[in-house]
């Protein structure tokens, strides 16, 4: 699939899930109240705590489809600015808000008109005034080099058809020293290809995970430092049964193939400086 085809089946899909969530549908992951059943677990589902979630607009919480928590783990401090690649709904943008406080700002940085649309919407209804959303790639991210001090992502780098840009542009926005904390869709080990293209497509909507090891050199090539990814949930075979005999994979005999290779983790690294 080209890279252009990429860009607009992922834009296509989270457009969709944003009109889902603004008609009061969809959305049914990212907190402990998740539906049972629902078609996205157990990639997004049970994510953030009723701590996390008790101030923030239903449509928020409704429209997260990311894999992780990066805002419970990036340690963001008060005054600090923070940036989203493929900020959604908000969630993350308007968790981060209330980290860095009065003083700090958070940016928010989407390609779809649905999701940026339902994003300020959401902060609005959550009265923040620290946060701005922005419209662009990850590919290309409209603000200046060394303005950002944290950036986050929540499962969107996997979708990108050119990491190497998207690292090598956080890096530029970072200021010396600044911190990359992001959640991702990882493989580990080999996965015969077919079977990972399925696999992923569950995931992540569009194939395009990276192993451990393409993770860690892309972030050294871009200049990060301080790499170090931590796993923070593995998806066994039974996970993803369902969508595999939806697929007319047999389940069982692949089932040795992917079981523990498909991860969810929190990518950590900085930029040299300060």
């Amino acid at each position: 699939m080209s890279e252009r085809n990429i860009t607009k089946v992922v834009r296509d899909k989270y457009a969709q899930a944003a009109l889902r969530v603004v008609g009061g549908d969809g959305g049914c992951c990212g907190t402990a109240s998740s539906r049972s059943g629902c078609g996205c677990d157990p990639v997004t589902s049970n994510l953030y705590g009723q701590e996390d979630t008790a101030a923030l607009p239903d449509a928020a919480v409704r429209a997260s489809l990311g894999c992780g928590n990066p805002t419970a783990l990036a340690e963001l401090r008060p005054g600090e600015v923070a940036l989203d690649l493929g900020s959604g709904g908000g969630i993350d943008v308007l968790l981060s808000a209330r980290r860095v406080g009065p003083t700090g700002k958070a940016y928010g940085l989407d390609m779809t008109d649905e999701m940026l649309a339902l994003a300020r919407e959401n902060q609005r209804s959550a009265g923040v005034d620290n946060v701005e959303f922005l419209k662009g790639a990850i590919e290309a991210i409209p603000l200046p080099d060394a303005s950002v001090d944290v950036i986050i992502s929540n499962c969107v780098i996997n979708l990108s058809a050119d990491k190497d840009r998207v690292l090598a542009e956080a890096f530029r926005v970072l200021r010396p020293g600044g911190r990359f904390a992001v959640s991702d869709v990882v493989v580990r080990g080999e996965v015969p290809a077919e079977i990972r293209r399925s696999v992923e497509l569950w995931i992540g909507c569009v194939a395009g995970a990276l192993s451990e090891t393409e993770y860690r050199d892309k972030l050294t090539r871009a200049g990060f430092e301080g790499i170090d990814l931590e796993a923070t949930r593995v998806y066994r075979a039974d996970d993803a049964r369902a969508f595999l005999d939806g697929a007319g994979l047999d389940a069982e005999a692949i089932a040795p193939q992917v079981d523990g290779k498909f991860i969810s983790a929190f990518v950590r690294a900085t930029k040299p400086g300060r």
